[in-house]
């Protein structure tokens, strides 16, 4: 059962809910006290799970000498649950979308703390960057500090076309050599900070033990940016 529960939990289920259900699952058409001894709950516990299954259409009821009887239904009906919600986003995406760029307007500089922020930028790279962009400082520290992540950037990022140009200090072995990034070389010191710029944008990332990520979103910024990275790559060794 452990697999099935946190299976489910990564779905959005409660654990009480999973276990309700795999429970049901198993037992077949049951009262509510049975489940709740097979499930090892007390009835209230019980009773709310079977409350929010039935709110997401996985579970029913029918009625024997007035009693309840609750009844899973085939566990498809989950995909079905997650096809509704699926359509209900869809329809309220370009609502706050619209909010979204509203607010967007307001705001310059976002900071994004620990690795789940720094994922949300990373995407926000392969969504806006366009054709190219460029990084300053790189030290290697993305792949080293986010190895189950990276690959799957890189991949979409070759899926996409999407081209790097990547400043890195002399004495620094770049990765594996690829159509869609070129290196150059000048001496410098490392840094903890690599900075990418894209698209009107500036990522600067900080790889400490709590890694952070300010996003600066101005053309003016972006523009001297950009000069400060054409003059580097201009003087830069191949």
């Amino acid at each position: 059962m452990a697999d099935y529960l946190v299976d489910l939990e990564r779905l959005g289920f409660s654990g009480n809910e999973a276990k309700v259900y795999i429970t049901l699952i198993r037992l077949g058409p049951s009262f509510a006290g049975r489940i709740a001894k097979e499930a090892s709950m007390d009835r209230s516990s019980t009773y709310n799970a079977l409350k929010q299954l039935i709110e997401r259409g996985i579970v029913s009821t029918l009625y024997e000498n007035k009693r309840t009887i609750y009844v899973s239904a085939d566990p498809k009906k989950i995909v079905d649950y997650f096809k509704e919600k699926e359509e209900l986003a869809n329809k309220i995406i370009p609502l706050l979308r619209e909010q979204h760029a509203v607010a967007k307007e307001k705001k310059k500089v976002v900071l994004f703390q620990g690795y789940k922020g720094l994922k949300t930028l990373f995407q926000d790279i392969l969504d806006s960057a366009g054709k190219e962009y460029y990084v300053i400082g790189s030290e290697g520290k993305f792949r080293e500090k986010m190895p189950y992540y990276a690959p799957s950037f890189i991949k979409q990022k070759e899926d996409k076309g999407l081209k790097a140009k990547v400043i890195i200090r002399e004495g620094r072995v770049p990765p594996k050599k690829s159509k869609y990034t070129d290196y150059k070389y000048l001496p410098s010191a490392v840094s903890p900070a690599t900075i990418n710029i894209y698209n009107g944008k500036v990522s600067i990332f900080m790889w400490e033990e709590k890694p952070e990520a300010i996003l600066i979103e101005n053309e003016k910024v972006y523009a001297t940016f950009k000069s400060y990275f054409d003059f580097m790559w201009m003087h830069a060794k191949k």
